[in-house]
């Protein structure tokens, strides 16, 4: 660990119960004073707790989308669904290339308007917060439902522990002693949650580009869970994986969602009925149906939804 950090690297090291404990006041700091997504007023500074949700972040939360659209230009990609992702569950999105499945998600926090000439339209309500409302911190939104790509993107530039760092101190934290402190137990805790720790523990100054792809993709959803998310979206996490990195994936994904909302764009079939709880099939940038993942592969409402499912187009 380098120098700049504050902290030799046996902080990495401290004792389990200590560990715990600076974890367990900063949380307890941060459920006190910060709400996650916060307005901002017109001089860009936090609006305090106004429009604010302070709620308990293991209770998970939901996400539900209405008469959400989409646009690259006037050209219409995402055409007026009505969905609800369910808390600390996995709701799969399937659909031929093309259809709006990463359109839909990047909308979701609110990166499809970084795109030069997009836009969209609609609600999307974080419990019951709209993400797109007057006044709303997109930063914080960003924060607090997290992105994994399809290809992973570590900072190429970055050591294993400042990839997982990098958005705690976007956040400002980590200035004082004890806030150092908390960071580095908190990169621990974060790879550890990702199921990279013990792979790394003895690289954590080393590039993260240096990593495995089914590394640099844990290591990238490590990243996400240090800010402490409550919804992570996945844009087909395992496409560019082997079958044991994605197997190791998939089996995060199930321990994540005992607390973390995650919604998963994939054109894997099977991986949809391995880890999905719940399925959305779109075609043509429109909603066809969502249910149970076992319905949905077994007897969909939709014969469209029939056809896609069995092989028959897509």
């Amino acid at each position: 660990m380098s120098a700049r950090d504050g902290l030799p690297s046996t902080g990495l090291g401290m004792d389990p119960e200590s560990r715990l404990e600076i974890e367990r006041r900063e949380a307890a700091e941060r459920t006190q004073a910060q709400p996650r997504i916060v307005p901002r007023d017109r001089d860009g500074a936090s609006a305090g707790a106004a429009g604010a949700r302070n709620g308990d972040a293991t209770a998970g939360v939901s996400v539900t989308l209405k008469g959400l659209r989409a646009f690259y230009g006037s050209a219409e990609q995402v055409k007026g669904i009505d969905l609800d992702f369910r808390a600390t569950e996995v709701t799969a999105i399937i659909g031929p290339s093309g259809c709006g499945k990463s359109t839909l998600i990047r909308c979701i926090n609110r990166m499809h308007e970084e795109i030069p000439g997009a836009h969209a339209e609609g609600s999307v309500l974080l419990d019951e917060l709209d993400i797109y409302g007057a006044g709303i911190d997109v930063v914080a939104v960003r924060r607090a439902i997290g992105m994994v790509f399809q290809k992973p993107n570590p900072f190429p530039t970055m050591s294993v522990f400042d990839n997982v760092a990098s958005g705690l101190r976007l956040g400002r934290r980590g200035r004082d002693g004890r806030s150092r402190a908390a960071l580095h137990a908190r990169v621990e805790s974060a790879l550890r949650e990702a199921g990279l720790w013990e792979e790394v523990r003895d690289r954590l100054d080393e590039p993260g580009a240096g990593l495995s792809g089914g590394q640099q993709q844990r290591l990238c959803i490590a990243r996400s869970l240090a800010v402490e998310p409550e919804v992570i979206l996945m844009d087909e996490p395992c496409s560019a994986l082997d079958p044991i990195a994605t197997l190791r994936i998939e089996e995060l994904i199930d321990e994540l969602k005992q607390r973390v909302t995650i919604v998963i764009v994939t054109h894997n079939m099977q991986q949809a009925a391995r880890v999905a709880d719940r399925t959305a099939f779109m075609l043509g940038g429109e909603l066809v149906e969502v249910d149970a993942t076992q319905k949905i592969f077994t007897a969909p409402s939709d014969a469209r939804t029939e056809e896609y499912v069995t092989g028959k187009f897509g």
